[in-house]
This record gives structure tokens, C-alpha cells and sequence, in this order.
């Protein structure tokens, strides 16, 4: 069986970051599992926030190299993943195999090829800060989701890349641009800065209402890997998660 399809109706070729996850790819998958900003910072978060999922269905919105979709399909989920980066999409079948429904798409395009109300969760790591406009992709999780199911994002907080970029405007929403260090070497990408009220009320117009917010401090392993970096979160925080329901 393959589960491997392309609904994207032609992904956006300026999709933020496209290029850059696709070079990232190989590395991402290689190390996401111990990468301690991801295995010991947001993983914990957000798989705190995550509902009981077995027996349910789930979307994994941005799925990079399919962690949560593993996590997910191993806690009784029937799960379909999306992104909207080639080599992400074959590092997610190369950790999952044909066990979930896996589809190239751009979270920027409607999901026409989900059906209304056929979702119980739509869980979406790191992926929505690559958006500009929320309405859309926001207003698409309410229509795939069911009476009463439950997002789960994590995105930048808007604290940390206000201040770390050294913005002028926090009340704007802008592109920024980023360098990461890989084995590879350095890999430019983009990604959107909005307000924490921008935030909210994007989920809020879009039919939710939010059950729970996070700024969690990072855990003892990332205290062990990263000291430094550690304290540093203690102080200032990396990132925000959210769960809100479907209204």
C-alpha cells in the first residue's frame, strides 16, 4: 500500500523555508529525536497537552521528519501527515513506513482533500510561524475538525524573536530572517514574527476557544545538554503552546 501522495495542487514554490527544510532534511531526521530544543524543550510541552488519541483521528500539520506522527500512531492513532517539503515527506515514510496516511501540502492552500468534520485532533509543532496569514490555515482546522476537537500548536514565542532579532515594532507581523547551524554547515531560513495578541485572536476568530497556554521551563536533560542554554530559558522563553477546542 502507498500512502504517499501529492494533494498540494501545486505547492507554493515561495513557500517560506521550502528550500531550507529540504536541505535540512536528511539532518533533521538523523537528529531530531535527541535535538535537545525539540527531545527536551518542546516535545515535553507539547505532548502535555496532547489528549488521549487512541481510536482517534489526528492530523499532523507540518510533520517535518514524523516524530509526533510516530508518537501519535504508537498511542492508537489513526493518523495523516502533512507537509509540505519532498525530502520531509520521505524522512516521515522512512521513520513510519505505510502505517499513516502521508500527503505533500502547503498549510497556506485549503485542505480540500480532508473531509468537513472527519478530524478529532490537529496537532501542528513548529510549523505555524512559517504562515503569514492565519485566517486560512486556522479556518481550515476548524472545517476538517470535529464538534468539539482540540488544536495543539507550539510556535516562537513572540517575546523571544521581538527581542532577540531586535525589532523596532513589536505590534507587526514580519519576516525575519534566520540561520541555523547544521553538519552541513549554516542553512538561511525564513519565518513570521506576529504579537501575542495576534496570536490568540487569530485562534479565537477562528472558532476555538483556548483551554490551556504554555511557557514551560525546559527540563533537567536540557539543563545537562545545553547549561547555558538552560538558564537562559529559565528567564526567557523559546516558545508557546496552545490547545484550544473547536467552539
Amino acid at each position: 500500500m502507498n500512502n504517499i501522495s501529492d494533494k498540494n495542487q501545486e505547492v507554493n514554490k515561495e513557500a517560506i523555508s521550502l528550500n531550507s527544510y529540504e536541505q535540512m532534511a536528511e539532518y533533521y531526521f538523523k537528529d531530531v529525536d535527541t535535538k535537545p530544543y525539540n527531545a527536551y524543550y518542546e516535545r515535553p510541552a507539547t505532548v502535555s497537552l496532547i489528549p488521549k488519541v487512541k481510536g482517534k483521528k489526528v492530523l499532523d500539520a507540518g510533520c517535518a521528519a514524523g516524530w509526533y506522527t510516530k508518537y501519535l500512531l504508537e498511542k492508537g492513532a489513526a493518523v495523516t501527515a502533512l507537509d509540505f517539503s519532498p525530502q520531509m515527506i520521505e524522512m516521515t515514510k522512512k521513520r513510519v513506513g505505510d502505517s499513516a496516511k502521508i500527503i505533500r501540502a502547503d498549510l497556506n492552500e485549503p485542505l480540500s482533500f480532508i473531509h468537513d468534520q472527519s478530524m478529532d485532533v490537529v496537532l501542528s509543532s513548529l510549523a505555524l510561524h512559517y504562515i503569514e496569514n492565519w485566517d486560512g490555515v486556522l479556518g481550515e482546522f476548524n472545517r476538517v475538525l470535529k464538534k468539539e476537537g482540540q488544536i495543539i500548536i507550539s510556535v516562537h514565542h513572540p517575546f523571544m524573536d521581538f527581542t532577540v532579532f531586535n525589532r523596532e515594532n513589536y505590534f507587526l507581523t514580519e519576516l525575519l530572517d534566520d540561520e541555523w547551524d547544521t553538519p552541513s554547515g549554516k542553512v538561511k531560513l525564513q519565518f513570521y514574527r506576529r504579537p501575542l495578541s495576534k496570536i490568540i485572536m487569530s485562534i479565537i476568530d477562528s472558532g476555538f476557544t483556548i483551554e490551556k497556554l504554555l511557557e514551560p521551563m525546559p527540563t533537567e536533560e536540557f539543563k545537562n545538554k545545553l547549561p547555558d542554554a538552560y538558564h537562559r530559558l529559565t528567564k526567557k522563553p523559546q516558545f508557546l503552546f496552545i490547545r484550544a477546542r473547536k467552539n
